[in-house]
């Protein structure tokens, strides 16, 4: 949970510098739970035909959607970074079903270890507490 909110907290739109793996899916994992877990509920209500808080968790699922849009990007490039790439990389992402795997792929790949072009190497850095 500490790294998802330091996404949010300390480096919300921050395009510069470098992410761990731990950082990115770590991000990816809570927006995934949060976005789910909104949907289903308005998904619940809505087949219970209680269109009022269906509404709401739609409109609540939007808003998030939308509030986690910057930084989900930001941690995207960050992490780009970390592997030695151009934050533009994830342009590739355009490319159907290729650009996906291929990011995939430097996501999940080791940075580059000690600094590069795009910052200090960020575990050699202090990291947060591992508690959820």
């Amino acid at each position: 949970m500490n790294w998802y909110l330091k996404v949010l907290k300390e480096n919300y739109a921050n395009f510069e510098g470098r992410a761990r793996r731990k950082e990115y899916w770590m991000f990816t994992l809570f927006n995934v739970l949060i976005i789910l877990g909104l949907y289903v509920l308005a998904m619940v209500f809505l087949f219970m035909e209680i269109n009022a808080l269906a509404s709401v968790f739609g409109i609540l699922y939007v808003i998030y959607a939308l509030g986690v849009l910057v930084p989900g990007l930001a941690v995207a490039v960050r992490r780009l970074h970390d592997t030695g790439k151009s934050g533009w990389m994830i342009l590739v992402g355009l490319i159907p079903l290729i650009g996906g795997i291929w990011l995939l792929v430097l996501y999940v790949t080791e940075g580059d270890k000690g600094d590069n072009e795009y910052g200090p190497d960020p575990k050699l850095e202090g990291e947060p507490a591992t508690t959820i």
